[in-house]
């Protein structure tokens, strides 16, 4: 039997992991979670598939960069306060050097450095190994029909874009949560002829759902020049009020950042937002970028953590919860309804990934190889990856 590891060799397997998987992670939350979920539980064993789900759906009920705040959940489990600190900043800091660089390119040649020739071969992979996870965690999510049909129901919702996310996570937990309890009052009156008091658990309630005051910004602009106080809090606002895509994000910063404090213009937060989505790791790095063409290797480092610090906050608050909420029947319930209402929401996502990436024949051949190489011979992903960008420069 393998000892158990030390405290120190935990974290620095936590660090080795998400570095490797901030580097590699092409293609958004879904793509990341896909990665995550091969390396973490079929190849380490690190947490089973059902811990693995409820660590999704934890972070889906809470704002902030989804896949990020997985990672986060998943050092906390490994290794205490210090693994969730360690696994964020790991599975950050690639994608801050990364956008850090193209921010100085960008500074200097006014354009975007080009890379649609190296996507168009990651892109294909990405969708093999997003499919093969939907798969995989999909058998243990949909434990019975209504679950299914709440799954199909998601999908469609939010493939139409008939429902934003978070009322689609909320009406399918809290549907799932009173289905729970009322089967358990039925079972406790019939087991029961005897006056029994009926004890109803107390569902935890996330941080984001208190009653809170956002935080207000110090009125500033651009002829006043950018100050680092201000956009730190631009950013933690963000971080910590935003549910979403990218696409979200543009929204939300540009009230802030090109109407009311007019640092930026529409043209320069597109490519900011499209420099988050082309690069690996977290789309919410686009923040990466902005500072630095506000404000230097500062404002980088200023916006980076204003957007990514709420995340660490209601991880922290939110994961002790979890035992709790998966031993009662009704907040299990509630678990299991979001579980699978976010996985019906990366298959979405999904779809249009496909769309966007199975463009060609060759496109088309990259993620029916890598699917027969993952499915069939358990190929690692980072290797796929690395694969699918050769051929992409080469077809180019």
């Amino acid at each position: 039997m393998m000892p158990n590891p030390s405290p120190a060799s935990r974290l620095r397997e936590l660090a080795q992991v998400f570095l490797k998987l901030g580097v590699i992670g092409f293609g958004g939350p879904a793509a990341h979670i896909a990665l995550m979920e091969d390396e973490l539980v079929r190849r380490r064993e690190w947490l089973t598939r059902e811990q693995f789900l409820d660590l999704i759906g934890a972070a889906n009920l809470i704002p902030g960069p989804n896949s990020t705040e997985v990672a986060i959940h998943v050092g906390r489990v490994r290794a205490g306060l210090p693994g969730l600190i360690v696994a964020g900043v790991s599975f950050i800091a690639p994608a801050f050097f990364i956008v850090l660089g193209v921010a100085w390119l960008y500074q200097r040649a006014g354009t975007l450095p080009q890379a649609a020739s190296l996507l168009r071969g990651v892109k294909p992979v990405v969708v093999a190994i997003v499919i093969q996870a939907l798969f995989g965690l999909s058998h243990t999510a949909i434990k019975n029909v209504p679950l299914a049909v709440a799954a199909a129901a998601v999908f469609v919702a939010s493939l139409f874009r008939w429902l934003d996310e978070v009322p689609l996570l909320m009406i399918v937990g809290i549907g799932a949560g009173v289905v729970a309890w009322a089967r358990t009052r039925t079972q406790i009156r019939g087991a029961r002829s005897t006056r029994l008091r009926l004890s109803i658990p107390t569902i935890p309630i996330p941080p984001w759902m208190m009653s809170a005051t956002s935080a207000t910004v110090a009125q500033s602009t651009a002829a006043a020049g950018v100050t680092l106080w201000p956009l730190f809090l631009v950013f933690a606002k963000a971080g910590a009020l935003l549910f979403g895509s990218g696409y979200v994000l543009l929204a939300f910063l540009r009230a802030d950042l090109v109407e009311r404090l007019r640092w930026m213009t529409d043209a320069q937060l597109l490519d900011a937002i499209a420099v988050g989505q082309v690069t690996p790791g977290p789309v919410f790095t686009t923040a990466t970028f902005i500072g630095y063409n506000l404000a230097g290797l500062t404002g980088a480092i200023v916006a980076t953590v204003g957007i990514f610090l709420p995340a660490f906050i209601f991880v922290a608050l939110s994961a002790p919860l979890l035992p709790a909420m998966r031993r009662s029947r009704v907040t299990g319930a509630i678990l299991d309804g979001v579980n699978v209402a976010s996985l019906a929401l990366m298959a979405a996502v999904t779809v249009t990934l496909a769309r966007d990436a199975l463009i060609s024949p060759i496109t088309i051949a990259i993620a029916g190889i890598s699917a027969l190489l993952l499915v069939r011979y358990r190929l690692n992903a980072t290797l796929l990856i690395a694969a699918g960008a050769i051929v992409g420069l080469l077809a180019t």
